[in-house]
């Protein structure tokens, strides 16, 4: 009976011993006849042989695995509570089983996560966080993180089970698999709340996961990373307890990794410890960590690059000085490839957003945007048609706040042809600033034909862009705006028609 069901589930189970883990998929005829197959295996998590039992388990695991409806399937066949009163009965290959049918379930959804929070499972899965196979623990543990993945109430209800102190033993387990699976089940249970994290951090977690940052396994690395991510980005007392944990300057050393996966978890831990204040950030910058996350910018692409790009916006926000080391370490250049080559919006926006924060402080900060030729491609950035509405708010706020800065006129006259009416104002203000106390910089506008442009710009009476173009046109003497002025040539014109010469 047992071979008949599998066949017509359309799955190839292994020996009990195998992994419970890999996936095969149901044929069409297991999905359109799934109540009827579960209704067939539920029964066989009964039989008086445990292959039967462990390979039942397997197949509904693999079921509840590949969809959402065959999951609650099975948790509409009443077979959570046969699982979770037989994982303190059976054996461990048995154990492993079960375990994965109830991670399989959970995975898909809150709801169905709480149906396995509600059969009791956490209890029997906390339980078999202690058994001595590895491989038990393993699946234990990567339940109990499906479980917590998904919101705070599921977090809290696999807190308040007890799972988090034996997560931490687990990650100090010889069993390189078993401390992947374990840091990642702590990251789940940290994402959410800061109490959540708080209570990770109280198991003492920190010291563990910074002692696995230099591990020679990429997929640890990367979970023990995440988990720290997760710890820091609450509140600025977490952040400070991961770097007492002595991570910098270890972490840097995974900016450089070969793993694209490490050196994106590696930036985002560094920016979440950045954004909370400019203490965190210099102590970063004093580790040299600005300009190894601008070198790792450079080795990226798409969404590798996305952290790094931010912290850089994070730790440039802070202060004028904060903002000046990473225009040393020559992150503006590398801001500026972001929002040329990247296609991707979100990308293009957290580049600007980032420039913007550089270009905010002073003339000297904006001048160093500006030179890079960031200006126009901001504008064109916002303008787009095409540009998400993200990517033009970003934009437009970051040409706003380079531009209330700059006084580098000559990156300024090319915005005074192309820019928008809103936008127009900031461009002729920041000459309106500076021609009057800059003779140099008065010819120099007239030669280029800004002079020319401005007598051609159409502003309300009254208005502040009516007032700065008068001020620029008052540090001339009058025939020259007229000479520039639209239609002062055909004026000149029409006076040689109607000009009588002297005869003699």
């Amino acid at each position: 009976m047992g071979r008949d069901v599998f066949i017509h589930a359309g799955l190839r189970c292994r020996t009990p011993g195998g992994s419970a883990g890999c996936q095969q998929r149901p044929t069409m005829g297991a999905r359109s006849s799934s109540p009827g197959i579960m209704s067939l295996l539920r029964p066989l998590l009964l039989d008086v042989v445990p292959t039967i039992q462990q390979t039942s388990a397997l197949a509904l695991g693999r079921l509840a695995n590949y969809n959402d409806d065959l999951a609650e399937a099975v948790v509409k066949g009443d077979i959570l509570p046969q699982l979770v009163y037989s994982l303190a009965e059976q054996n461990r290959f048995y154990k492993k089983a079960a375990a994965f049918v109830l991670r399989a379930v959970a995975k898909h959804s809150p709801q169905l996560a709480q149906s396995v929070v509600d059969c009791g499972a956490l209890d029997a899965l906390v339980v078999c966080l202690e058994d001595f196979d590895p491989g038990v623990k393993e699946a234990a543990a990567w339940a109990l993180g499906y479980v917590a993945r998904h919101n705070a109430e599921l977090s809290q209800a696999v807190v308040d089970a007890g799972a988090v102190p034996l997560l931490v033993l687990c990650v100090q387990e010889p069993e390189v698999a078993l401390k992947r699976i374990a840091a990642s089940a702590l990251s789940d249970l940290s994402k959410h709340s800061p109490e959540l994290a708080q209570t990770v951090v109280d198991a003492g977690a920190i010291a563990h996961l910074a002692q696995m940052i230099l591990s020679p396994d990429a997929k640890l690395k990367r979970q023990v990373l995440s988990a720290l991510s997760q710890i820091s980005k609450h509140s600025v007392d977490l952040a400070e307890m991961v770097v007492e944990a002595e991570i910098f300057p270890v972490v840097l050393t995974c900016l450089k990794d070969p793993d694209e996966y490490v050196r994106k978890n590696a930036a985002t831990l560094i920016r979440e410890i950045a954004r909370h204040t400019p203490e965190l950030s210099q102590l970063i910058v004093n580790a040299g960590g600005v300009a190894a996350v601008i070198d790792c910018i450079g080795n990226s692409k798409g969404n590798v690059r996305l952290p790094g790009v931010m912290m850089l916006g994070y730790v440039a926000a802070h202060s004028e000085n904060l903002a000046m080391a990473v225009i040393i370490s020559k992150g503006v250049p590398q801001l500026a490839i972001c929002l040329s080559e990247e296609s991707e919006d979100h990308i293009k926006a957290a580049a600007a957003w980032s420039l913007g924060q550089i270009g905010r402080h002073t003339p000297e900060h904006a001048r160093a945007v500006a030179v890079a030729n960031v200006l126009p491609k901001l504008l064109s950035l916002y303008m787009d048609t095409e540009s998400s509405e993200d990517l033009q708010v970003k934009a437009k706020k970051a040409l706003k706040n380079i531009l209330q800065k700059c006084t580098h006129l000559p990156a300024l006259e090319p915005l005074l042809h192309d820019a928008p009416p809103n936008i127009l104002k900031h461009v002729v203000g920041q000459f309106s600033k500076v021609l009057p106390h800059d003779s140099k910089a008065r010819r120099l506008f007239v030669t280029s034909g800004g002079l020319k442009k401005i007598q051609e710009i159409s502003a309300d009476p009254g208005s502040p862009l009516q007032e700065y173009i008068n001020t620029i046109n008052n540090c001339y003497p009058e025939e020259i705006v007229k000479y520039y002025s639209p239609g002062y040539s055909q004026a000149l014109l029409e006076r040689v028609d109607h000009y009588q010469p002297m005869i003699s």
